[in-house]
């Protein structure tokens, strides 16, 4: 919208920019403080990002740095927190009485309250009309950051009347609890088709069962650990076999491999590790230690993985399941070091053990079950993000449609039309 709309009244509504509804438009301190073990909170973005004021992650600076901070802006109940470095354009009244300084990736905004309700704002701010006008201010790329002078450009749409502010809020205040209570059901169904799987799982492997044999993984495979060709010899890379790396593996939080991320030439495997179809691929060092994932063709993989490729005999699945137990997760932490990073090394992963029945046809029959329920709670999983998705869609859908100025002569829109 142009600034010649600026001020113009369109049936009750006025289109004003955020630097003339406010008294004041700062942001936090510049200067990374001090941080200690107790003391005043020392809020950024992260603890914006939830859409409440999280103060459950957060730092802590000296009473006597804070009061230093405050000087220049101090954050009192009923001013507006607003995210402008990272994850910008995201509002948040505030409705604590706690006290707590602000980093520079924080702006405060101190309204008019004269002119616009604080709730109104909030909510005007974090419609899509708002967040687009943001990131098209938003500058830089990697370390994305809204300026001062920027945010006081946005434009905001309200009606100049306060109590139809306080009308309109009231009825997204009624809306948006409709639509939280759908989606902590989706969330709650979501965790529960999950929960299902787990339980199964658990009641498989993790119940003693005298019949069951038990053997280290070495016993029942050849195991490996990857490597990475030279990344400056190009003539190693391509498109022969992929190449898989830890953020590669179980990204759908069931096993499932992304193969079309990077690959090796056939030269590039000559320098690297083939890994069988069929193989058992396990993270073995750093934050994602003990993730899993299960080959359906031919990879190779680097040295932050460990491969279990089974023996003849044995129904290579089966053990996928069996090493994707909390049980033997916990093996793994067990005995991996935990110096900066946790690492099991290949010689103690490899000697790790997994029970499991002689018979080849009960393991593939366990594995067929559990095929089975994996397909089940996929498609329950599906279902439930995808109310998940709905109800944010509705959410941006209501915003845009309340906070869009009606024509002349028409009514004020209704958040529940």
């Amino acid at each position: 919208m142009s600034s010649k709309v600026t001020s113009a009244k369109v049936a009750g509504w006025k289109v004003e920019k955020l630097g003339n509804l406010c008294e004041k438009i700062t942001d936090g301190t510049h200067v990374t403080p001090t941080y200690v073990s107790e003391g005043v909170p020392f809020l950024s973005v992260k603890n914006l990002t939830k859409g409440f004021i999280d103060f459950s992650d957060t730092r802590y600076i000296s009473r006597e740095e804070h009061e230093i901070l405050t000087k220049r802006v101090r954050p009192e109940r009923g001013d507006i927190l607003y995210t402008k470095v990272g994850t910008t354009g995201i509002a948040k009244v505030v409705d604590v009485d706690e006290e707590f300084s602000i980093f520079v990736s924080v702006a405060l905004l101190k309204i008019k309250h004269n002119l616009i309700f604080n709730k109104y704002l909030e909510y005007f701010l974090n419609s899509p009309l708002a967040r687009e006008q943001a990131q098209k201010r938003t500058r830089g790329m990697a370390n994305k950051n809204l300026v001062i002078n920027d945010i006081k450009e946005i434009e905001i749409h309200y009606p100049e009347s306060l109590p139809e502010q306080e009308r309109i809020v009231s009825l997204l205040d009624e809306t948006f609890a409709a639509l939280t209570k759908v989606r902590e059901n989706a969330a709650r169904n979501l965790l529960n088709a999950r929960e299902v799987f787990e339980a199964e799982l658990r009641r498989i492997f993790e119940n003693e069962n005298k019949t069951w044999e038990e053997k280290s993984l070495h016993e029942i495979g050849r195991t490996q650990t990857g490597t990475t060709p030279k990344t400056s010899e190009k003539k190693f890379y391509g498109n022969f076999i992929p190449f898989i790396k830890p953020a590669d593996i179980d990204i759908l939080g069931d096993g499932v491999i992304r193969y079309d991320n990077e690959g090796l030439s056939k030269l590039g495997l000559q320098n690297g590790r083939l890994i069988t179809e069929g193989s058992i691929l396990m993270v073995c060092i750093g934050a994602s230690i003990g993730k899993i994932g299960f080959v359906d063709r031919d990879v190779s993989c680097n040295q932050q993985i460990n491969s279990l490729s089974i023996n003849k005999g044995y129904f290579s699945k089966f053990f996928y399941y069996a090493m994707r137990t909390n049980k033997f997760f916990n093996n793994v932490i067990k005995n991996s070091a935990q110096a900066t990073l946790p690492i099991i090394n290949k010689s103690k992963w490899e000697n790790l053990k997994v029970s499991f029945p002689k018979s080849l046809e009960e393991q593939r029959a366990i594995v067929s079950r559990l095929d089975e329920l994996s397909k089940e709670t996929r498609r329950l999983e599906e279902i439930y993000q995808r109310k998940l998705d709905d109800v944010e869609e509705l959410r941006k859908s209501v915003l845009k449609r309340v906070f869009q100025p009606p024509p002349p002569s028409a009514p004020p829109p209704n958040p529940k039309s």
